[in-house]
């Protein structure tokens, strides 16, 4: 399984409502995507955290994670969600539930 979590810095106009608008985009836009078998998104408790949105998204493989990231309902997501409302990101993905592979265990 791939963990492709990215997290968001948004930019100083965008509200408390804005953030519950990106939270149903969010899931109505990449849910859609064959790819994708699970998401997650989500907005800060604390205040002061420093990357107040995040997403996380689950695939079964890095080809999958490859399809996910050119599928144009991504683009378009990322064109017309993303872009728009926040000024940085950090893209982290991991491999989780590596199987019977010893140096895992």
């Amino acid at each position: 399984m791939i963990e492709h979590i990215v997290l968001f810095k948004l930019r100083p106009e965008v509200d408390e409502k804005k953030v519950e608008w990106m939270l149903r985009e969010t899931r109505m836009s990449l849910l859609k995507i064959p790819s994708v078998r699970g998401l997650r998104c989500g907005y800060r408790l604390d205040p002061a955290l420093e990357w107040p949105f995040f997403l996380l998204v689950e695939l079964e493989t890095a080809e999958k994670l490859d399809a996910y990231l050119n599928d144009p309902a991504h683009v378009r997501f990322v064109n017309d969600v993303i872009k728009p409302n926040t000024s940085d990101r950090m893209v982290l993905d991991f491999r989780s539930d590596p199987g019977s592979d010893p140096f895992f265990s």
